[in-house]
């Protein structure tokens, strides 16, 4: 058994996210240690949460804000964001993100209020 994956994001369809749209890496590893994900946020996400997840996040294109428990941080090209467990959040502006999840993404620990 390979001790390794290699994806090309262009041949994984895009679908919704809260974010706007996001092409998922490594959700099917069967250890969860992380996936990764390129997501095109859309200007105004949706204010969401994770109970278990701790995700960071690559700005790689566009610039706006990340609002994180209520608190508005500017973020462009190269900022990189580490949002915990239980961090209400959600990015404003048109941005490309690198969003690395870890553990690998669970859709039922998405939670919104």
């Amino acid at each position: 058994m390979r001790k390794y994956k290699v994806v090309d994001f262009d041949e994984i369809e895009p679908v919704t996210c809260p974010c706007g749209y996001t092409r998922r890496a490594f959700t099917d590893d069967p250890d969860r240690v992380a996936s990764i994900h390129m997501v095109d946020i859309k200007a105004d996400s949706e204010t969401h949460y994770h109970r278990k997840l701790t995700e960071i996040y690559l700005v790689l294109e566009g610039k706006g804000v990340m609002e994180l428990d209520g608190e508005s941080i500017p973020v462009k090209k190269g900022s990189a964001i580490l949002i915990k467990p239980g961090c209400r959040h959600r990015a404003v502006g048109k941005m490309r993100i690198v969003n690395v999840p870890i553990p690998a993404f669970d859709p039922e620990d998405e939670c919104f209020d």
